[in-house]
């Protein structure tokens, strides 16, 4: 898989090759590592391109776990992958409120700052 090739799926399912993506391939190159990233890719396209849950499940799930794990940037990513993927508010709304069960208020409001940053950016 070339790096053309990576960025066209980053652009697939997030409308966007994602800045750490962009690094990953530029230093991958740099170290002449690509095989690792090859597979790293590889592993990658067949647990999201090829699972068997639809591409806004799958990105709705993305963003509850990352919400979970405190990681507000890919959180950020995946709320917007979610929305390219047809994700309504309500939807995203519904991932914030599940994550005040699991992470309460804090995880709540982190959700809710993301949503509103991934819909703003979805617009641009």
């Amino acid at each position: 898989m070339t790096p053309d090739a990576i960025r066209a799926n980053y652009r697939e399912l997030l409308g966007h090759v994602p800045a750490n993506i962009e690094i990953r391939l530029t230093l991958a190159e740099a170290a002449k590592r690509g095989a690792a990233i090859e597979a790293i890719e590889a592993w990658r396209e067949e647990l999201i391109l090829r699972n068997p849950l639809d591409r806004k499940t799958q990105q709705l799930v993305h963003f509850a776990l990352l919400i979970g794990a405190g990681h507000d940037q890919p959180a950020r990513i995946h709320a917007q992958g979610a929305i390219k993927a047809g994700a309504t508010v309500e939807e995203l709304f519904g991932v914030a409120e599940t994550a005040a069960i699991t992470g309460g208020m804090p995880a709540f409001s982190r959700a809710i700052t993301i949503i509103q940053r991934a819909l703003d950016g979805s617009k641009k």
